[in-house]
């Protein structure tokens, strides 16, 4: 699991702490943007998923051997440090939480985005709907992530540091068009929203997977310091410093199999269980073992809360090379 030197750097995150969640309730499910006259659209979006079936994100890890770095990349996360779910319903010191996901199910007309890092974001092709949601609302001062899930067109435009301009038009830190329905990674060495090059969407928890039980994909997750390198299938460099001990984004981590998440309610253990299974890919910089999640009036805080009962020390860094097929494209080694 080589790690590769990074281009350009983008600007460090903001760590973001988060208090004790608020139990006020929020009108805040995924937000859409309908037509009456969308039946077409309608059966093209119920055939778009946010990963494809031999994606990185949908293999299973928990079978794949322990990285030998794993001790001294958990130690310099935070072994003593506990899980946090940076999602759930309600405001956090008078915001949303988590990252909304704003759902569109017909075309909408392009969107005019220009970028502070324009050289690694994708020019064009965002089709924005003027209800788009920001990540803790519209004032906040923090990563201001959009992403829209386009299922009639099947591809997901994310943008960080957000902010719009009025009419059809936005500006953002930097930003990506994904192909839901290809495994192609970004150009090597190039940023998206997120720091590791990657895709959000995919690597969200959403409140309808966890209510149905099942969570069948990786979730995204940031620590306060990586390494100025980054492994498969990343594409991309924030880090700290120069550092072997420093995780280097795209590293996969997963619950030990010995941990016990059999008293966790509902919500919370199908969350428990995918990071058992497919584990969590190290994406960008902030809290330790915070994972990412939608903003959802329908999150349970108090089911949630039960994920903060592990720590650090329960997690192990995984040795997920032998799935690369390519090291261009997120396909996994058919097993």
């Amino acid at each position: 699991m080589a790690a590769q030197p990074a281009g350009v750097s983008r600007p460090a995150r903001r760590i973001r702490s988060v208090a004790t969640v608020l139990a006020v309730a929020c009108a805040c499910p995924v937000s859409g943007y309908t037509d009456p006259g969308r039946s077409a659209a309608a059966a093209a979006a119920a055939d778009c998923e946010t990963a494809l079936p031999d994606s990185f994100w949908r293999a299973p890890v928990d079978t794949l051997p322990v990285h030998p770095d794993s001790a001294r990349y958990v130690s310099s996360i935070g072994p003593s440090k506990p899980l946090h779910p940076d999602f759930g319903s309600g405001l956090v010191d008078g915001q949303p939480i988590g990252i909304p996901i704003t759902v569109s199910d017909t075309t909408v007309p392009e969107s005019k985005v220009s970028f502070d890092i324009a050289e690694e974001s994708d020019p064009s092709g965002y089709r924005i709907p003027q209800n788009a949601r920001i990540e803790n609302g519209p004032a906040s001062d923090g990563d201001r992530h959009v992403i829209v899930w386009d299922r009639g067109l099947c591809k997901s435009y994310e943008l960080w540091d957000a902010k719009p301009q009025g009419g059809n038009a936005w500006h953002a830190g930097g930003g990506a068009v994904f192909d839901l329905r290809s495994n192609a990674l970004r150009p090597d060495g190039w940023t998206s929203a997120d720091a590791a090059g990657l895709a959000i969407l995919p690597g969200l928890v959403r409140y309808d997977e966890a209510a149905s039980g099942r969570v069948d994909h990786a979730v995204r997750i940031t620590v306060p310091r990586s390494d100025q390198s980054y492994v498969w299938p990343a594409r991309h460099q924030a880090g700290a410093a120069a550092d072997p001990a420093l995780p280097p984004m795209g590293l996969r981590l997963r619950l030990k199999g010995s941990v016990d998440t059999s008293q966790l309610a509902p919500q919370a253990k199908a969350v428990a269980e995918a990071l058992k299974k497919y584990g969590a890919i190290v994406a960008d910089n902030g809290s330790a073992w915070f994972i990412s999640g939608e903003e959802n009036s329908g999150w349970d805080n108090d089911q949630l809360a039960g994920l903060k009962g592990f720590k650090g020390s329960d997690f192990e860094a995984v040795d997920a090379s032998g799935l690369q097929q390519s090291p261009d494209s997120g396909a996994v080694v058919p097993r």
